[in-house]
């Protein structure tokens, strides 16, 4: 199973920029989107999709041009979840859900607190909330995966310049806190478990020529449960995709 998560920071741009066309050379079994920006109605190149045998499930956020997640799959899921049952998360799409045979793929979408302290506040709250319902969802379904922007960079080989990012949201001691104990919870760093090496990102600032210095974030993961840690065929960062101030992160899973 060839499953990919893409930050697309607004799927009508990204489809400007031929993202079509590396959707069809990717040729993944499941695509989890965060930062869709849009409803399925304002998006009529979804039928391109289909003719290459995609489903599509979509989570807007209720708030127009926000948030919001999506999972594009070419197995049929055997039930679709959507949202977490928190009312203030859903209302802005955060997570979507697909139950596969063995497998559940989770695409979410972690607030930014970089706006403020009120926003990095929700966030906060999220991430303890979020705790609580994958733990619970851990024991339902075991055979997990959690896709997505989580908007934190775990450790200092995560991130470009972590002494000048000390106090940066994405960077704080709390997130990266919580990172550490969400994995110790059950989770496995697909990307880590495969690759040691540093200077490999996910997302870069538009400013100062960040992208083309490699001077980035990693906060785009493909975190699997520990059940499926053996399985993990291929893990890989896919810069050359430019559809986005993200990009892709690839996750390829042997099939029982």
């Amino acid at each position: 199973m060839k499953i990919i998560t893409y930050n697309v920071n607004g799927i009508r741009a990204a489809l400007k920029k031929d993202w079509l066309g590396w959707m069809k050379a990717m040729d993944a079994d499941v695509v989890c989107l965060q930062e869709i920006k849009a409803t399925q109605d304002q998006v009529p190149e979804i039928l391109l999709l289909e003719e290459m045998g995609y489903e599509h499930y979509w989570y807007p956020a209720q708030k127009k041009g926000y948030s919001g997640t999506a999972i594009f799959t070419k197995i049929t899921p055997k039930h679709v979840e959507y949202g977490c049952g928190h009312e203030d998360y859903d209302f802005e799409g955060r997570t979507i859900r697909a139950d596969f045979d063995d497998v559940s793929v989770m695409s979410v979408y972690f607030p930014s607190g970089t706006t403020g302290d009120i926003r990095q506040d929700f966030k906060y709250r999220f991430l303890d909330d979020f705790q609580i319902y994958s733990d619970k969802l851990l024991q339902e379904r075991p055979n997990l995966v959690i896709s997505g922007d989580y908007n934190i960079c775990h450790r200092a080989i995560d991130i470009h310049n972590p002494k000048s990012n000390a106090n940066s949201s994405g960077f704080l001691p709390a997130e990266r806190e919580w990172m550490e104990n969400f994995i110790d919870a059950g989770y496995v760093d697909s990307f880590r478990h495969l690759n040691p090496e540093p200077h490999h990102y996910t997302w870069w600032s538009y400013r100062a020529g960040a992208r083309a210095r490699n001077l980035g974030w990693r906060i785009d993961y493909n975190m699997v449960s520990k059940p499926l840690a053996d399985r993990i065929v291929a893990a890989e960062i896919i810069p050359s995709a430019v559809h986005s101030d993200h990009c892709p992160v690839l996750l390829e899973l042997q099939n029982l």
